[in-house]
């Protein structure tokens, strides 16, 4: 079943009657964290969490009686991570902070212009975390009660339960991950609040804990976790719903990002192992449904699409959830809309007037090629016009002069290539209509965790002179790179040009940007490439008791102001970024006012403009 041919029904039974109790907002450090019947509508199937319809009945403790009412919950744990807050931290956490991404030269915001210049005051509103501690509580409200259920239905089992569990387990950690690295230092919570009577002041976990958490969770998920493919061929749920594969490339990503902070060889080790059963799962899954198609006589482990074809198929609306897959949050337009994506990458404004284009442009990295791309003095994002996401993940490529660029990728409807003969790329159309924007977000990707071991890879040779292990590095790369290259391009990557440690390092970093660009990647691989580099990170401190934090990576920041051109706004930028806690916001000022036991970034005070202590 299509998540975009879903059509709201009926349930078959009723909901059971509410507790008339009202349950009131509940603060959780300061956050609001909404009891889940008070957040999130209830829904019209136990599979399906797209197709909702209001209801203001509150869940109470007359609720958890049926397999049914634990299936409400559970989807409603995943509609409040598709909602709007969530999306568009998503874009200006993990893309604006960085180098591809600028906002719109007549688009007015001052919160966006003082991330711009580093002016992240604690009033600034992206820096609420309100959203993910609200999906957070919700995992830890099913968490709560779905055991008792089993001793009320007996339709709800020992294996329903530990499928639910997995689950949950998996959504929070992925929500952690993302408070992990926007903030560092946060409230690890796994008690449900759904009283005004708890005692919801909670102080701040090292990044230590909270990762080592998330990990302990994602390995008990994984054993009761279904496989990816488990709904059946085609059906949505094996990419809208968390499976094997999606906890095997978070644990990835967690190892990679943890490693990246303390530069250990095991958690590299355990990043590629990671990593490994992801690609050899959707391999197996592949070749399952493709026999017909796939030649078992040829090594092909990634059965990536075509350049010719990927943009269709993995990011157009039409063609549903792409093979590469492995996350997506799915939105159908009737009853939920990526109204952020929409806002930020597309059009923003109001139904009566959506002629003012997106929030966010690409920066001037992606308006031409440079041969220097994959190394340290690189200016721009391609280095090769023979490259398909050089010409189709932004509007009038190949224009030298522009210092802005709409976006193209997960916004046009066509999904026609750009020929990679052109002399100019497509002209920017507003080709979709205001309402209906059912475009999903795609949290983890193939192409994603193939560099993802790439980079680990790299990390994990002995020195320039381990070539086996960089060359393996240099092939994951290759595989990327090369299908989006036009057939017989003489200007590929080729390995004589690659073969130092730090050489392949920034190759697989700039392979990433081209691959991955405005999807929530680029400041995250930037931080990980900066802690590289890094000396006397201390994970087990918060950043609130140390007094030297290890001075960033110069060429991170070298990487970061390129969008600003020469000189200028660049060079402010650069100047004020100079110690670790530079890399995360300052917590909201509104949350440190309800919670006295937070620590706030120490680099960050309220002022008219960012001061240091």
């Amino acid at each position: 079943m299509n998540n975009n041919n879903i059509k709201g029904r009926d349930t078959a039974t009723a909901l059971r009657q509410r507790l008339a109790k009202s349950m009131k907002h509940c603060l959780l450090a300061g956050s609001v964290c909404c009891a889940i019947g008070a957040a999130t509508s209830a829904l019209t199937s136990c599979n399906d969490f797209l197709t909702i319809y209001p209801t203001d009945r509150i869940v109470g403790e007359e609720f958890w009686k049926t397999k049914g009412d634990v299936n409400e919950m559970v989807n409603g744990a995943y509609k409040s991570m598709i909602d709007y807050s969530i999306q568009e931290r998503a874009i200006v956490w993990g893309a604006f902070r960085s180098d591809e991404l600028v906002k719109l030269n007549d688009y007015v915001s001052t919160s966006l212009d003082n991330i711009s210049a580093v002016n992240l005051l604690p009033s600034n509103g992206y820096n609420s975390w309100a959203a993910f501690y609200k999906v957070i509580n919700n995992c830890n409200i099913v968490l709560h009660h779905a055991p008792d259920v089993m001793a009320e239905d007996p339709e709800f089992t020992q294996d329903d339960y530990q499928t639910v569990r997995a689950q949950m387990l998996a959504l929070r950690s992925l929500c952690y991950f993302y408070l992990v690295r926007a903030f560092r230092d946060v409230p690890y919570v796994t008690e449900s609040f759904e009283d005004d009577a708890q005692d919801m002041v909670v102080a701040q976990s090292t990044p230590a804990d909270v990762l080592q958490h998330c990990l302990d969770d994602l390995a008990e998920a994984r054993k009761y976790i279904l496989r990816s493919g488990t709904y059946g061929y085609g059906d949505w749920r094996n990419w809208g719903y968390i499976t094997r594969d999606a906890v095997d490339a978070l644990t990835a990503d967690i190892y990679l990002w943890r490693a990246a902070m303390t530069h250990s060889q095991a958690d590299y080790q355990q990043a590629i192992a990671a990593a490994d059963l992801v690609i050899k799962a959707k391999d197996d899954y592949y070749r399952q449904y493709h026999t017909d198609m796939v030649n078992l006589g040829k090594e092909d482990p990634y059965h990536l699409a075509d350049g010719t074809t990927a943009l269709f198929e993995i990011f157009n609306y039409n063609a549903g959830n792409s093979h590469e897959s492995i996350l997506e949050w799915q939105y159908n337009g009737i009853n939920n809309s990526n109204q952020a994506l929409e806002n930020y990458y597309y059009q923003s404004g109001t139904e009566d007037d959506h002629k003012q284009t997106s929030m966010l442009m690409a920066s001037q990295l992606f308006n031409a090629i440079d041969e220097n791309a994959n190394g340290t003095q690189g200016q721009k994002i391609h280095f090769s016009t023979n490259d398909y996401r050089f010409w189709n993940n932004v509007y009038e490529a190949n224009n030298e002069e522009a210092d802005q660029l709409s976006i193209r990728k997960m916004v046009t409807a066509s999904g026609t290539t750009v020929m990679t003969n052109s002399t100019t790329g497509t002209p920017k159309v507003n080709e979709r209509a205001f309402k209906e924007f059912r475009q999903n977000w795609i949290v983890y990707r193939l192409t994603d965790v193939m560099l993802m071991k790439a980079e680990a890879l790299v990390e994990t040779a002995a020195n320039d002179s381990d070539a086996v292990t960089l060359q393996q590095a240099f092939q994951l790369v290759q595989a990327v790179n090369q299908r989006s290259m036009a057939t017989g391009a003489a200007d590929t990557l080729k390995w004589d040009d690659f073969k130092s440690k730090s050489d392949m390092e920034l190759l697989v970093l700039a392979e990433r940007e081209r691959e991955l660009c405005f999807e929530g990647k680029r400041w995250f691989d930037l931080v990980r490439f900066s802690y590289r580099h890094m000396t006397g990170v201390d994970i087990n401190t918060l950043m609130a008791d140390n007094t030297a934090w290890p001075a960033l990576h110069p060429q991170m920041l070298r990487f970061v102001v390129r969008k600003y051109g020469e000189g200028g706004t660049g060079d402010a930028v650069s100047y004020k970024m100079k110690s670790e806690p530079y890399l995360y916001w300052p917590i909201q000022e509104s949350e440190t006012k309800v919670n006295n036991l937070l620590r706030q970034n120490p680099v960050y005070v309220q002022e008219s403009s960012t001061s240091k202590n």
